[in-house]
């Protein structure tokens, strides 16, 4: 497989045959090719911090297998109403003041009600008057409901596919592949920046981890933000007892997330918190520079700020508050330069040719 990363493509045709190659690459020369396309478009050693906040928790009429949340699911989770908005803000601020520049909010819902969208609206007002970026997942969209989000400035809306089309009805079932596919649509039309990504480890192949990058690097435009988790077993799920995924699927997936989609903030999601330092040093080298920090995600657990503090310290990244990817890097052009300059010469061995 002959590979050039002289310069950044940005593709909307790739097919499942040459994604899987990519994923049968030695380790090595696919974490080279995926670090030297991330540093094309981004600093190396810089990290964007969200933090993520469950506003409305419990009873989902979708029967997600992956969900504590799921009302179809035997979980011991408590069901919340809607948060008030000062509650909110309040986490907000707490989270701008660990460091973290986009402040994501989530609800339990199928999609929001009309009785709803006011509170949320003023919530995505009052986040961004405090100077942070704005997500918020809620569920499927209408095009009305979308614009209305768009209107008062949120900036991202994270609606993931989970996983390959093909065994999407594996894991839910409440709602089709294509209503994903409309909401991100109806997102885009609002002009707002796509969050959407999907879960490892659900019992899925490494076509169908294939596939579900397809489908994102395929959409229109390239999703914005892509985040990649790691299956949370949570007990009372249908799959509580799934296998563990390897470590290093994992982060050939990260990999080929950045080639495929290399301006796009690849987000280290849920599932850090039983990731070792090592796996997560491979991540962030695989392209990996965005990350959830808090101790908690919506209903599950997260590593803590004092530990993410201390590894980041350790691997020597910094956070980093921008809207976009940078598009000429001062910061380490030497180091980029010379890795070409010794893919060109004779002695150095191209595996991937």
């Amino acid at each position: 497989m002959t590979t050039n990363t002289s310069n950044t493509q940005i593709r909307h045709d790739w097919c499942l045959t040459e994604i899987v190659q990519l994923f049968e690459l030695p380790l090595n020369d696919l974490l080279f090719l995926a670090q030297s396309i991330h540093r094309q478009n981004f600093d190396p050693n810089a990290l964007q911090i969200s933090r993520l906040l469950s506003i409305k928790t419990g009873a989902c009429p979708e029967d997600c297998k992956y969900c504590a949340q799921s009302g179809h699911n035997q979980t011991e989770l408590e069901k919340e109403k809607l948060l008030e908005v000062a509650s909110v803000i309040e986490a907000a601020r707490k989270a701008k003041a660990e460091g973290a520049s986009r402040f994501c909010m989530g609800a339990a819902w199928r999609c929001p009600m009309d009785k709803d969208m006011p509170y949320v609206l003023e919530m995505v007002r009052e986040v961004k008057a405090l100077g942070m970026e704005t997500c918020m997942t809620l569920g499927m969209l209408t095009l009305e409901q979308a614009h209305q989000l768009g209107s008062e400035g949120l900036d991202y809306y994270n609606h993931n596919l989970d996983t390959s089309e093909a065994y999407y009805d594996q894991i839910v079932t409440t709602r089709t592949y294509q209503d994903r596919l409309d909401t991100l649509q109806h997102v885009r039309d609002a002009g707002m920046k796509i969050c959407s990504g999907g879960i490892l480890g659900m019992g899925e192949s490494r076509e169908d981890r294939a596939g579900l990058l397809m489908q994102l690097a395929n959409l229109p435009e390239h999703p914005e933000s892509v985040p990649i988790n790691m299956l949370i077993k949570i007990a009372g799920t249908p799959l509580a007892d799934e296998e563990d995924l390897d470590s290093f699927e994992f982060v050939r997936t990260v990999a080929v997330a950045r080639i495929m989609m290399p301006r796009s903030w690849v987000r280290l999601s849920a599932g850090r918190e039983s990731m070792n330092d090592q796996m997560q040093a491979l991540c962030y080298f695989a392209g990996a520079n965005s990350v959830f920090c808090g101790d908690k995600l919506l209903t599950t657990g997260n590593t803590t700020v004092s530990d993410d503090k201390s590894l980041f310290e350790r691997l020597g990244l910094n956070t980093v508050d921008t809207q976009a990817p940078t598009e000429e890097l001062n910061r380490d052009m030497a180091v980029l330069a010379e890795l070409k300059r010794s893919a060109e010469n004779e002695l150095f061995f191209n595996a991937m040719e």
